[in-house]
């Protein structure tokens, strides 16, 4: 399957998006029993957010999840 070679915004944009789930899956690994609620900063989200848009990638998930998919299988 040929690699697509992705442009530097979009490129951007993958690397805010698996910050961003790094920072979930983290705060929602918490102890059992632990009475503290998961928190995203709103800054990670935010700068997730402005990456997808300066792509032109919001509202286009299959194609941003089909970078995703290409930008794994080079690493």
């Amino acid at each position: 399957m040929p690699t697509a070679v992705l442009t530097d915004r979009e490129r951007a944009a993958v690397q805010a998006y698996l910050r961003l789930l790094h920072t979930v899956r983290a705060a929602f690994d918490v102890p059992p029993g632990s009475h503290r609620p998961p928190v995203v900063p709103p800054a990670v989200l935010a700068e997730a957010e402005a990456a997808l848009a300066e792509a032109g990638l919001t509202g286009t998930e299959e194609r941003f999840f089909r970078l995703l998919r290409q930008a794994g299988a080079t690493h």
